[in-house]
Formats: structure tokens, C-alpha cells, sequence
């Protein structure tokens, strides 16, 4: 019997472990639905966004935007040094990998911004009455979560920079946008590209992806790139399409609540 998590992800093979894995968060998605349903007595839309309806075209914006990113700078790194990387194609496999992306990783991803981005941003902004509490707290918890990764193990709690500063990104685009959207199109394209394009022995997804990563595992700048300067121009990009203004207010003002009716109004979303 496996006694160790490496024993036990050696079980079944990578695309059936990682279908189990992911099968967590297709209940977990059916218990924030009901909890929403049930115990506020709202609809989803309303921890969504303060529009009438989900904007697609901005999950699909950003979802296109850092898909092609991630894909551009893969390629960058596997022609750089192609020494840390091995093919590891196979058609089958990378097709049935191919269906489970596309199918279970979008609800996983969704499963945890609406934990963090939704629920608990509305929640804890409504205790707090502002803004930044809910920023700096779900941003913090959504780095914590990481902590167990296999990567935190093998490069140190330095990587978790990257995993607050992640947490950062998406609750700022949250909040200015006014909605989801945006997050939930970013974390969908970064897991199901992570999961197609490469992946490695020592890291949370080991999929039949392309490329498999040989490199001992390391904490170089490109841990710290994201947070410090690809972040930033995404913000750039963001905010001068969807005309962000009033960026103080938005991310440290404080939230006034009109009504003690059920949390349906614009101002309970963030």
C-alpha cells in the first residue's frame, strides 16, 4: 500500500489521477451553489458581478491574454534551454488530458475564485465594511492554500511570493472590474495551460503534457517576473480597456450598505 503522496499519485496513471483530483471540486462547486441558494437566498450572479448578466467576452478576453502569454514564454524557455526539457507527447493520453482540461479544470479554477473572489470577498467586506480588508485577506488565504504544494517543498516558502502576489492580482482585477469575469478567465487559462504545456515530478499537476520539465527544481527570477512586472502590464492592459478609474475608492474605500433587505443590491459586490 502507497505511504507517502508520491506513492499515491504513482497509483493510477497521470490522467486518471488528475480526473479524481478534480472530481473534489465539481462537489465543492455543487456545495457554493447551494450554500448560496439555500442558506442566503441569493442567485450566483449575485457573487459574481454587479453586471445584469456573466460577461463572456471578458473571461474570454482574459483567458486568451494569458493562455497566449504562457504559451509564448514556454516556448521562450524550452528554445533558451532545451536541456530542461524532454518530449513527452503522446497522442492518446494528451487527448484524453485534452478533454479533461477543458471540461474539469474550469470548474476547479471557478470552484476556488468563487471561495475566495466571490464569497468570501463579499462576505468579509461586509463584516469590515471596506475594501482592502477583503483584498489583503483572501489574497493572503489564497497564497496559504498553496503551502502544501510539492513546488513550495523543492524551491522553498520564497515561491510563495508568487502565490500571494497571484492572490493580490486577481482580487485587484475583482474589485476594479466589479466583477469575476476577469479572474475566472485568468485562472482557467494559467491551471489549463500549466496542465498541456509542461509539467514535472516535483510539481502539483504531473500530467501527460508535451513537455516534462527535468531541471532540478530552483528559485531564479522568474518566480518574482509575474508579480513584479507581468502583473502590472496586465494591469495596464485591464484597466485601459475597461476604463478603470478611481482606484483608491475602489481597492481601500469603505462599503456602505443601503438596505438590510438580502445582499442584492451593488453595493454588496465587490
Amino acid at each position: 500500500m502507497p505511504t507517502t503522496e508520491e506513492e499515491i499519485m504513482k497509483v493510477f496513471s497521470p490522467n486518471t489521477t488528475l480526473f479524481l483530483m478534480l472530481l473534489i471540486f465539481v462537489s465543492t462547486m455543487i456545495g457554493i451553489i447551494l450554500v448560496v441558494k439555500y442558506l442566503h437566498k441569493l442567485k450566483m450572479i449575485d457573487i459574481t458581478t454587479s453586471r445584469d448578466k456573466v460577461d463572456w467576452k471578458r473571461i474570454f478576453f482574459s483567458f486568451s491574454i494569458w493562455s497566449s502569454f504562457t504559451i509564448l514564454s514556454t516556448l521562450a524557455f524550452y528554445f533558451l534551454s532545451p536541456e530542461n526539457f524532454v518530449l513527452n507527447f503522446k497522442l492518446i493520453p494528451f487527448l484524453i488530458l485534452l478533454l479533461i482540461s477543458f471540461t474539469l479544470l474550469p470548474i476547479q479554477t471557478s470552484a476556488e475564485e468563487y471561495i475566495f473572489r466571490g464569497y468570501l470577498m463579499q462576505g468579509l467586506g461586509l463584516l469590515a465594511k471596506n475594501r482592502w480588508f477583503p483584498l489583503v485577506t483572501t489574497s493572503l488565504m489564497f497564497g496559504l492554500m498553496h503551502i502544501m504544494n510539492p513546488e513550495v517543498q523543492k524551491m522553498g516558502y520564497i515561491i510563495m511570493i508568487y502565490y500571494v502576489g497571484t492572490g493580490f492580482f486577481l482580487g485587484i482585477i475583482t474589485l476594479m472590474d466589479d466583477g469575476m469575469e476577469l479572474a475566472l478567465g485568468f485562472h482557467a487559462a494559467n491551471n489549463i495551460t500549466a496542465a498541456l504545456l509542461v509539467s514535472a515530478d516535483w510539481s502539483a499537476l504531473k500530467t501527460e503534457s508535451i513537455l516534462k520539465d527535468i531541471s532540478t527544481p530552483s528559485v531564479g527570477f522568474e518566480v518574482l517576473a509575474p508579480v513584479i512586472i507581468i502583473f502590472p502590464i496586465l494591469l495596464f492592459i485591464f484597466s485601459k480597456k475597461y476604463q478603470w478609474t478611481n482606484w483608491k475608492e475602489k481597492l481601500t474605500g469603505n462599503i456602505v450598505i443601503k438596505s438590510e433587505e438580502p445582499i442584492q443590491n451593488s453595493e454588496s459586490h465587490e
